[in-house]
Formats: structure tokens, sequence, C-alpha cells
């Protein structure tokens, strides 16, 4: 008997253990970061491959080969004429009605065209659509003109380079006027364009001319023309330049004694206690340049708490003269406000918060609209990873709203459009949601191509959305 009470006692116990292993997997299950070991398909997550070998020997003919195909006209008046639109926010009022009854007349795709593999958006002009290409039959970066409402090629000028392909090639996206067009190729090659025409102005090669080390998976700074003035941070000796778009003259330039480097993010204007300024994000920390007068090129301030190893956001100018600089990889974002003192700017940080704790972004720009900032969190936000959330700027760590578990959206762009937001996920999903103070409030959702990585900041004009996946782009009718 005393043998068999033992044996029922050891059962009980081992039986108590088990139980007692099993609560406690399951307690560690249940509370661990369900983001935590996600590893994001995205442009810099893949082992960076090498440059190309002898980069200052290598001699690249900027712009030397042109080719007309249509001496097509248009008479389409509306622009989305660089990184972000107009007005560099991704906000735009029009007065086109677009279709919201995607159940009854789904958005029809007007036009398709290939591409090489890579993230280049467009620009929109007056009717037409340019891209920065790569040609990888040619081996070439070409600029790529095409119709708005066909997507039949018009023109392309393009060169020769050698790129080794690294998740993609081409990143950025021409800056357009109505006289000419800027672009800056994944080498850091600059061409200057006469819009018209697509006849050669000028050219620059940056890691030749400026020592500009690109970043690795290539260059994502999209150029920007402010006035006939094409204005790029090129990193190396100079952080950056102002050209005069007619003539290819340096107008001034940005010393740059800290040797930050050039970043995946653009270059946005912003005027901040009456002076105006170019804000970028480096690596190595942010900066403000003088936009104007006598002190053109100038630095009026720096800030270099937060320095993130990759930065593909830009920053978004909010209110009070604050500014949100957001990056990848866990950097999380950084609040801050630009004050002034006795005509001296200075950079004082206001909120500090990593991806689990408040507002961050991985690929895309935030959007400021109507006093809120919105944007998709990265995939090691916690338990709002991938969702559209929507945040107030005096405390960035407290989301107002968010889309929710079921509504996730990669790392797909959104825009603006008569206070709709317009959200495409990484696979061609395009969801219509108001853009609203009070919670998440969906009007329409398609399926609207089987994307691959449809990662492309999107383009509208003349009421075309223009998107694109990792090898095509697309015109999208939402009239």
């Amino acid at each position: 008997m005393s043998d068999r009470k033992s044996y029922k006692k050891w059962f009980f116990l081992a039986v108590g253990a088990i139980a007692i292993l099993y609560l406690v997997f399951f307690v560690i299950w249940f509370s661990r970061n369900p983001a935590s070991n996600f590893v994001e398909s995205v442009p810099g997550m893949d082992k960076p491959l090498p440059g190309v070998d002898n980069v200052q020997s290598e001699n690249v003919k900027i712009g030397e080969s042109f080719q007309r195909f249509s001496d097509e006209t248009s008479g389409l008046k509306n622009t989305w004429n660089c990184f972000r639109g107009a007005n560099h926010d991704n906000i735009l009022k029009t007065d086109i009605h677009i279709n919201e009854d995607w159940k009854t007349k789904k958005p029809k795709i007007a036009w398709s065209a290939d591409m090489g593999e890579g993230y280049a958006a467009a620009s929109v002009y007056a009717g037409f659509v340019y891209v920065l290409d790569y040609d990888e039959k040619l081996k070439a970066d070409a600029l790529r003109c095409l119709s708005l409402t066909t997507g039949k090629e018009i023109w392309r000028r393009w060169y020769k380079v050698r790129m080794k392909k690294n998740h993609g090639v081409s990143r950025t996206i021409p800056a357009v006027t109505d006289k000419y067009i800027v672009t800056l190729g994944p080498r850091c090659h600059v061409m200057c364009l006469d819009r018209p025409t697509g006849n050669l102005l000028w050219t620059l090669n940056l890691e030749k001319e400026f020592n500009t080390e690109a970043p690795f998976w290539y260059t994502g700074q999209c150029p920007l023309i402010d006035n006939d003035v094409a204005v790029i941070a090129p990193g190396g000796k100079s952080l950056m330049i102002g050209i005069d778009c007619k003539t290819g003259k340096q107008l001034w330039e940005t010393p740059n004694k800290r040797n930050l480097k050039m970043s995946h993010s653009s270059i946005i204007p912003m005027t901040i206690e009456g002076k105006r300024m170019y804000v970028y994000g480096a690596i190595g920390g942010l900066a403000g340049i003088s936009a104007e007068g006598d002190d053109a090129g100038k630095i009026l301030w720096e800030f270099s708490s937060s320095a993130p190893s990759v930065v593909a956001p830009s920053a978004v100018y909010l209110n009070k003269g604050k500014i949100l600089f957001t990056a990848g990889y866990g950097a999380g974002s950084a609040v801050i406000r630009i004050g002034k003192k006795n005509d001296t700017f200075e950079a004082t940080l206001v909120q500090k918060l990593t991806p689990s704790t408040g507002i961050a972004s991985e690929q895309q720009t935030p959007v400021f609209y109507n006093g809120l900032l919105y944007c998709i969190l990265p995939k090691d936000a916690g338990a709002l990873h991938n969702q559209f959330v929507c945040y107030n700027p005096d405390d960035c760590s407290k989301p107002v709203w968010s889309s929710g578990k079921t509504k996730r959206f990669g790392l797909g762009p959104y825009l603006v459009i008569n206070d709709k937001f317009l959200i495409l996920n990484d696979d061609g999903e395009l969801t219509l949601i108001k853009a609203s103070s009070t919670g998440y409030s969906q009007i329409a959702q398609v399926k609207i191509i089987d994307g691959q990585d449809a990662w492309g900041p999107m383009a509208f004009a003349d009421g075309y959305l223009i998107i694109r996946d990792l090898k095509k782009m697309y015109g999208i009718d939402l009239r």
C-alpha cells in the first residue's frame, strides 16, 4: 500500500509540474510582443550589396541619349510636380469629382507600363507623367515621359551606368516645373532638362564632384526645384547646394563640417519664425538651412540627439515651431521645437519615442492634416503594427485612434484628396477612408492590382492616380 501511495504522490507531483510549465508557457506566449521577431521586406533589411567598383574612374556620360516616340500634346492642366506634391505635404484639394462608390463602379486601370525593378515614383505636369526608371536591358538610367491618360511613352533621355540590383534599383521622383525637370539617379547622377522638349541643359556627378557616398540600397532623395533653383543634399564635402536651373551655375553651398551623409530622406521647405528654410534629415542628424536672402545656404540650426543609421521619411512641420523626425529599424521618432533667440535659431527636444511607445514610420512620410498626424506604424510597433494611426502632435505617444487589428496596410503609400485618405497596401489593395478626428471610417476598398511591394509614393492629377509596384506603373482613373 505504501508503494502505491508513493507512486500516486509522485504521479500527481509530475502532473502538477507539467501543468505549471504549461501555464508559464502560455503566460509568456500571450504577453510577448507579436511584432518582436518580424523581419521587414524593405530596402535595407537585405544585406547591402557592395557598390560598383572604381566609381571615381567610371566615365558616365550623363544624359547622353535621347529618343522621341510621339509628338502627342495635352490640354490637361493639373500637376503633382514633385515628391509629396506642390506643397510638399501629400495633400490635394481639387474640383474634380472622385468616384467613391467602388462597389457600383470599380476604379478603372486606364493603363500600365513595365518598369525596371524599383520604387521610383511619378511626377505629373500638364498631362504628362515623368519617371526616372532603370532600363535593365540598356543598363541605363532613363527619364521617361508618358501620357497621363494612355501611358504611351512620348520620349526618354537616358545614360548608361553600371548597377547591381539591390532590392530594386530606382527610388527617386523627378522635380518638374513648366520650364525644367531635375532628376537624381540611383548613383547620384543629376540631370536638368528643358521640360517641353527634353533637351539636356546640364549635369552633375555628385560622387565625383562632391565625394558623395550613395546610401545603401541607392539614392532615395528626391530633388527639389525652388524658384528655378535645384536644391540637392550631396553629403560629402557639401551638406547642401543650390544650382541655377537655367545655367547650371552653383549659387550657394553649405559646408559639411560635421560630415553628415546622404540619406534616403528628401529636403522639405518650411517657414519657421518668419524664416524660410530647407529641412533635411541626413545620416548623422537633422539640419535647417537658410533658403533665402544673403545667407542662403547657411546652417541655421542642427539637431543630432536623434541620428538614425537609416532614414527614409522626410521631416514634417507640425505647429508652433515643432518638427517631427522619424525613421525605421527601431529608431522611432523625435519631436523637436525650433525657436529663435537674439537672431539665433536653436533646436530643442520635445519628445522622443520608440516604435512601441509612439508615432514611428519605416518608409513613408507621415501626413499632418487639419491639426492631426496620420501614418502607418512599422512592424516593430507592437500591437499597432501596420495599422493606420492618428495622433495629436501635442503628445505623439497616445493614438487618437487606429484602424484596428483587422485593418493593416504594410509599407504602402497614402495621401489626402479632398478630406479623404487613399491608402495603398503592399499587395495593391486600395482603401478610401474619411480624414476623421474621431475614428477610422472606411468608405471603400478594392483590390486594384496584383501588386508586389507596391511602395512607390502615389501621385494624382486630372482624376488619374499614378501608383506602382516593384515592376509596373499604373494609371488609375478615379473620376
